[in-house]
């Protein structure tokens, strides 16, 4: 697969965000096991899930980065399809609270 195709950039969109939540989950249990956190309950588990989709959105930038560094045009306008997608649907989840 070529690196600057458009194709490319939409699966690193697609699968960056997926693998930095499970990551991202990983580490919030972890920290909540050693003490670092409190265990969250009610509103918390909302609140905890709604920070680490955020983040895990936000993990596309590495790439969209690493794109741009390259100068892979068609890359960067391949992550941003699917990172759109994302951000509508935690905005779409999240609405409620949000606004």
């Amino acid at each position: 697969m070529d690196k600057d195709s458009r194709l490319f950039g939409f699966v690193i969109g697609c699968v960056v965000p997926v693998l930095s939540y499970v990551v991202l989950e990983q580490v919030f249990d972890m920290m909540t096991d050693v003490g670092l956190l409190a265990n969250p309950s009610g509103e918390g588990i909302n609140r905890r899930l709604r920070t680490v989709g955020l983040l895990a959105i936000c993990a596309n930038l590495i790439g969209f980065n690493w794109a741009k560094k390259n100068r892979y045009d068609y890359t960067m306008q391949g992550i941003i399809y699917p990172t759109l997608i994302y951000v509508v649907a935690w905005i779409y989840m999240h609405y409620r609270v949000l606004f």
